[in-house]
């Protein structure tokens, strides 16, 4: 081959890599201006993996053991199965945002609306709301109990009661001075390390502080219910999904981001509820820390859970008064900025007082979070997602295993919402009867 010829050749290979670079970034502006058609924000695969991780992982890791020692060990099998199924729901409730070509839903609510008309906005409203308004209540419960173990004996010694008046002042003021979400999101990740810190501590005292005989047990059913709404309640998350996935660059990235997401949260759940079961059995409390003996790891993990709630029921609150405050049009455009300011005040004032009475009138941690996973979370994570995907995408395109998985996550759910409100409703009957402590 002559030099000519070895040039020319060299020319024409350059040109064509250059020719191929030119069409990949055409294809990637293609792609990116189809991405952005929804207005979807500058987010990467970790800012909604860490944001899934954040909303997912909290006070529900505390109630897992307790979960445990109501269902027996069979509390593994539902852990997995609530995992599979929540993974497979937050995946389907974002192609229900684009179930219809070229438009995409805001949220769950339209969703609801999508599938089902006004019954299916009733029920998916009612839902999304009793989740932002029952968790803050929870926490603040978690929040006042915390406080009277910590200070139990010292001259800052108060009941339950004044404790949730305090933290319900003290978060009045944050969402009094913050208009939106914007500004409150970004402490979430200090949630999440709290989180992590809590499930070392378990993790290392529960087996060093064993029961000569804890009582455990294969199954028991009796408790499944229960059982089934507490771990149901440990993967809520799925009214702020559609939050999360709009504010990625790239929208397809959030099968992935909530997979791994939720597979960290529930390798966090196993390193709590395993061997806090396997060392307290039966005896397991909710919240876990308090079975373990008093110390300095339980008051590590007491302090750093109170700091997570603490930090997490703003983002609740703001959330609920936004809702509240867009049904009720307090906005600056209708009522200027000065009144506007005064009516989100009165709507986010009368907000915390609701909670704090909720909190002081209901001071059963688990038997609440019970309700709560029960009545919101096994419809918001089970049912609502599953149902709106069949009815918007249809039954007949779907493999007959998709649709028997389906049917198993529905029959859960059904399970879960009706009989696990009903042990739920029984167990705070009776804590009222009994006159149990907070």
């Amino acid at each position: 081959m002559s030099q000519h010829e070895s040039f020319a050749n060299d020319q024409g290979e350059k040109y064509k890599v250059e020719q191929t670079a030119v069409e990949d970034y055409v294809e990637e502006d293609r792609a990116s201006s189809i991405i952005n058609e929804f207005g979807h924000g500058q987010g990467s695969f970790l800012t909604a993996y860490f944001n899934v991780v954040c909303v997912v992982a909290g006070t529900g890791t505390l109630g897992l053991p307790h979960a445990f020692a109501q269902g027996g060990w069979l509390g593994i099998l539902i852990l997995l199965l609530a995992y599979f199924m929540s993974v497979y729901s937050g995946i389907v409730l974002i192609r229900c945002l684009y179930y219809k070509p070229g438009q995409r839903l805001h949220d769950f609510k339209e969703i609801g609306v999508a599938a089902f008309s006004w019954p299916g906005y009733l029920v998916s409203s009612c839902l999304h709301i009793l989740n932002l308004f029952g968790c803050p209540a929870l926490y603040l419960v978690l929040a006042g109990g915390n406080m009277v173990t910590l200070l139990k004996g010292t001259a800052g010694e108060l009941n339950h009661s004044y404790w949730v008046i305090i933290w319900g002042v003290f978060l009045l003021i944050p969402s009094l001075v913050l208009k939106t979400l914007r500004e409150v999101t970004a402490i979430a990740a200090i949630g999440a390390l709290c989180t992590m810190i809590a499930v070392f501590i378990v993790l290392i005292q529960s087996p060093m502080n064993r029961l000569a005989d804890p009582q455990t047990s294969s199954v028991i059913w009796t408790g499944f219910p229960s059982s089934l709404a507490t771990i149901a309640f440990s993967f809520g998350g799925n009214n702020t999904y559609p939050h999360v996935e709009h504010a990625l660059k790239k929208p397809h990235q959030w099968k992935w981001a909530v997979f791994a997401g939720l597979t960290t949260c529930t390798c966090l759940y196993f390193l709590t509820a395993v061997p806090a079961y396997h060392s307290f059995g039966r005896f397991a409390v909710s919240p876990i820390y308090n079975s373990l003996p008093a110390g300095v790891g339980q008051t590590i993990a007491i302090i750093v859970m109170t700091i997570h709630v603490i930090f997490a029921i703003p983002i609740y609150t703001t959330s609920f008064s936004l809702e509240f405050e867009k049904f009720s049009r307090a906005t600056d455009e209708r009522l200027g900025k000065v009144g506007a300011w005064f009516a989100r005040a009165v709507i986010r004032t009368a907000t915390m007082v609701i909670l704090c009475l909720l909190a002081i009138f209901v001071p059963y941690f688990d038997d609440f979070m019970g309700l709560i996973g029960a009545l919101a979370n096994c419809g918001l994570v089970f049912l609502l997602p599953v149902s709106c995907y069949l009815k918007l995408t249809g039954v007949r395109n779907k493999p007959w295993y998709e649709l028997a998985f389906c049917a198993l996550t529905l029959f859960l759910g059904i399970v879960g919402v009706i009989f696990g409100t009903k042990d739920a409703v029984i167990s705070l009957r009776d804590d009222f009867q009994s006159g149990r402590s907070a």
